[in-house]
């Protein structure tokens, strides 16, 4: 990758055009080399992308009206699918190499399909990311699960790349038949 254009107090709109795209184009490879590191059972690979102060959350959604639709998601620090820190996110990675890891032995294989990625903010040093996702998960001879939705991600530069500081995955289902969420979305 190339060095991040310079920014002093500029926000994403106020970039040249030439910058813009530049920017945009090493967040994409980012995307999809994370992407190609998670179906490739690259985990450790993966968890090296992480920063220290990773906040990795999925909120369950629910069904409500139209009048209740602020309710459709639950918030920070109600129940969530996932609500993982760093420390948490390693005990996860270093579970699928042991032996203790009863729903990935033998491993599902993913593929993970990551679009429409759009720069929202950024202030120089982090980048707010917005991407729709597609996770095939098969598993077995017989189990094949999809899960899609959207990633609010928070990534800081880092040298000629980025670290992932946040993930927010806002799952388009309100109901899970997965037998487990052992994958890394």
């Amino acid at each position: 990758m190339t060095a991040t254009p310079a920014v002093t107090e500029n926000t994403w709109e106020r970039l040249q055009i030439v910058d813009r795209i530049e920017l945009q184009y090493q967040v994409d490879q980012f995307l999809y080399h994370e992407a190609h590191l998670l179906d490739t059972r690259q985990y450790r690979e993966w968890f090296q992308l992480v920063a220290l102060d990773i906040h990795y959350w999925m909120p369950i959604r629910r069904t409500v009206t139209i009048r209740n639709i602020e309710r459709e998601f639950t918030r920070l620090g109600d129940m969530a699918f996932f609500d993982d820190d760093y420390k948490d996110l390693r005990m996860r990675v270093e579970k699928f190499y042991s032996s203790s890891s009863w729903s990935e032995d033998p491993p599902s294989r993913t593929r993970h399909l990551v679009s429409n990625a759009r720069i929202t903010e950024w202030d120089g040093n982090e980048l707010s990311v917005c991407s729709a996702f597609h996770m095939l998960r098969t598993r077995l001879d017989d189990t094949s699960e999809q899960f899609h939705g959207r990633r609010e991600d928070r990534l800081r530069v880092n040298g000629q790349s980025f670290l992932l500081a946040q993930r927010h995955i806002y799952l388009d289902h309100t109901v899970i038949q997965a037998t487990n969420l052992s994958s890394l979305f």
